[in-house]
C-alpha cells in the first residue's frame, strides 16, 4: 500500500515533486512502514495507530499541501485496516482512526499556509533581482582606454538581495566608475542604489572635479535616506594612463602591476555619503597591462572557520591572467569555494585593464589633481 501511494504521488502526469516533498514523502513514509510493522510483530493490532498521525504533520513539515493529504489518506485506510482486523472495534480504536482523519486535515491546512507563504516569498525574491538586475547594466568589454568586467555575487546564505552597485562610463574627462554598498538589505537597498546610480550617471558627465561629483552623491544619499543611512563608495577616472581615486569610506582598491598587488589607500580616510564627505584624491600613473579591482565590503568578510578569503595573496593568480572577465570568473569559483557556498553577504566585483591609449598618453592631470596627490 505505501508503495503504491508513493507511485500515485510519482506518477509523470502529477509533475515532478520538489526536493522537499521528496524528502516530506519518504520521511512520512518511513513513519507509516515503522508503525505498521510495530503493529505485525506486536501480534494484538490496533495498539499504535494513534501514532500514524504524526506522518501527515512530518510531511507537512516539509511537502506540499497535496503530498500531505495523501500521506494522510494512507496512514488513514492504513489505520483502518488494523482496526477492522481487531474481532471488535474498541472506542479507543475508533477514536484513533478518526484522530488520523482530523490530523490529515489540519497537517494539509498548515502546509497550504506554508506553501503559499514560500511561494510569495520567492515571487518577491524574483521581482527584487529582477529590479536589481534592471539598476546594474551590463559593463564591457571595453571602456575607452580600457578593458571592463563587473560581476554580482548574491549570498546563498540569506535570501535577501543587497545594494551593492557599480557602473563604468566614458565621459568628457575620462573613463569614470564608481563602485559602492549600500547600508542594509532587501527592495529599499536596491531603491537606494537606483537613486545613487541615477545621479552619478548624470553628474559624472557634468563634473570635471570628481570631489564636486561626490558633493552631488552626497546630497542625492542624504536626500533619501534615514539619519543613520549611507552608502560606502570608491569613484575612479582614468584619463590618459592617469588614474583619479577617490574613496567615500569604501575598501580600497588593488592594483595589479607585474605580479605584485598593491592596496591604493586613501591619504586620508572619509565617511560615507550621507554624512558629508570630504574627500582627497590619490593619483596613480598606469602602465599597459596594470589591472585595477574594485569590491565591496562582502569579500573583505568573506570568511570560513574565523579565516578570511585572502584576497590580496591570491589576488594575481586569480585575476592577472587572460581576459577581465575570465579573472572575475575565477575569483569567485575560489571565493565560493573557500566559504564552502555559504556567503554572508552579497558581493559587487569590477575588474578594469588599462590597454594603452596611444594618441593621448600626455594628457595632462588637472591641477586640482596633482595638487591633492602632492598633499
Amino acid at each position: 500500500m505505501l508503495s503504491d501511494v508513493r507511485n500515485q504521488l510519482l506518477q509523470p502526469g502529477r509533475g515532478p515533486l520538489s526536493p522537499g516533498s521528496r524528502a516530506g514523502l519518504g520521511a512520512a513514509l518511513v513513519l507509516l512502514a515503522i508503525v505498521s510493522a510495530v503493529e505485525l510483530a506486536d501480534g494484538r493490532t490496533a495498539n499504535y495507530i494513534a501514532l500514524m498521525v504524526a506522518a501527515p504533520f512530518l510531511a507537512a513539515a516539509l511537502a506540499s499541501w497535496r503530498v500531505v493529504l495523501g500521506v494522510g489518506a494512507a496512514a488513514s485506510v492504513l489505520g483502518a485496516t488494523f482496526a477492522l482486523a481487531e474481532r471488535t472495534v474498541s472506542l479507543s480504536t475508533a477514536v484513533a482512526v478518526a484522530g488520523i482523519a482530523l490530523g490529515t486535515g489540519i497537517a494539509g491546512a498548515v502546509a497550504a499556509v506554508r506553501q503559499r507563504q514560500a511561494e510569495q516569498i520567492a515571487e518577491l525574491s524574483k521581482l527584487a533581482m529582477v529590479a536589481q538586475q534592471a539598476v546594474l547594466r551590463p559593463l564591457g568589454p571595453r571602456v575607452g582606454a580600457l578593458s571592463v568586467a563587473g560581476r554580482y555575487i548574491s549570498s546563498t546564505a540569506r535570501a535577501e538581495i543587497g545594494g551593492d552597485l557599480y557602473e563604468a562610463i566614458e565621459t568628457p574627462y575620462g573613463v569614470r566608475m564608481i563602485i559602492g554598498d549600500v547600508r542594509g538589505k532587501g527592495l529599499e537597498a536596491v531603491r537606494l542604489a537606483s537613486i545613487v546610480l541615477g545621479s552619478y550617471r548624470h553628474v559624472a558627465y557634468e563634473r570635471a572635479d570628481l570631489r564636486a561629483v561626490v558633493a552631488d552623491l552626497d546630497r542625492a544619499v542624504a536626500r533619501n535616506v534615514g539619519d543613520e543611512d549611507f552608502v560606502t563608495a570608491a569613484l575612479v577616472e582614468e584619463r590618459g594612463g592617469t588614474l583619479t581615486i577617490v574613496n567615500c569610506g569604501h575598501p580600497a582598491p588593488l592594483l595589479l602591476r607585474r605580479g605584485a598587488v598593491i592596496s591604493l589607500e586613501p591619504p586620508a580616510p572619509a565617511p560615507p555619503l550621507g554624512f558629508m564627505p570630504t574627500v582627497r584624491p590619490r593619483v596613480e600613473r598606469l602602465e599597459p597591462g596594470d589591472r585595477l579591482l574594485l569590491f565591496t565590503d562582502g569579500l573583505g568578510e568573506a570568511r570560513r572557520d574565523g579565516e578570511f578569503f585572502p584576497t590580496a595573496d591570491r589576488a594575481w593568480r586569480l585575476l592577472g591572467h587572460g581576459t577581465v572577465g575570465d579573472g572575475l570568473a575565477s575569483l569567485e569559483t575560489a571565493l565560493v569555494e573557500w566559504v564552502h557556498g555559504r556567503l554572508d553577504d552579497d558581493i559587487a566585483l569590477v575588474l578594469m585593464e588599462y590597454t594603452g591609449s596611444p594618441g593621448n598618453t600626455t594628457a595632462a592631470v588637472p591641477s586640482w589633481e596633482v595638487g591633492a596627490a602632492e598633499g
